[in-house]
């Protein structure tokens, strides 16, 4: 379901809490608001719809074919090659701000059927789930 964007920073800044098999239906919410903003947005995380649970959405243009990954719990275990970047959000008025990012990244996580899973990103996909996360951890760019 397409929902309305959260804007308020003290809402954002809050830390989420630890997702559940009741949450799935967040999960498809946060697909469903990146095909509804697929223009301007590449990741989203569930407070940014209002809700404070740890589940982020994103593309993944690591294949031929982008798809999207939902991430429950997601959580970042080894990182690797810190970098100075700039980063916009939709959740935030005005333009880009600048970041610290690494071009590698372990990510430990659960998937939508909550198997764990641990993979490594880089690049730009790294990237969007670090921005994510932050989300998570009530961290605002």
């Amino acid at each position: 379901m397409v929902k309305e964007l959260m804007h308020d920073p003290i809402f954002l800044a809050g830390k989420a809490e630890v997702s559940t098999k009741e949450d799935l239906p967040v999960a498809q919410d946060l697909l469903d608001m990146l095909m509804a903003h697929k223009k301007s947005c590449v990741g989203m995380a569930a407070n940014m719809i209002g809700v404070k649970k740890r589940i982020i959405a994103f593309l993944d243009e690591r294949g031929r074919v982008p798809t999207y990954t939902v991430m429950l719990n997601p959580e970042i275990i080894k990182k690797d090659g810190m970098y100075d970047t700039e980063e916009g959000c939709l959740s935030l008025l005005g333009g880009p701000r600048p970041c610290k990012r690494y071009k590698s990244i372990k990510i430990k996580y659960q998937t939508l059927e909550l198997q764990t899973r641990i993979k490594t990103y880089t690049g730009w996909t790294a990237q969007i789930i670090q921005h994510e996360i932050d989300h998570c951890n009530g961290i605002l760019i």
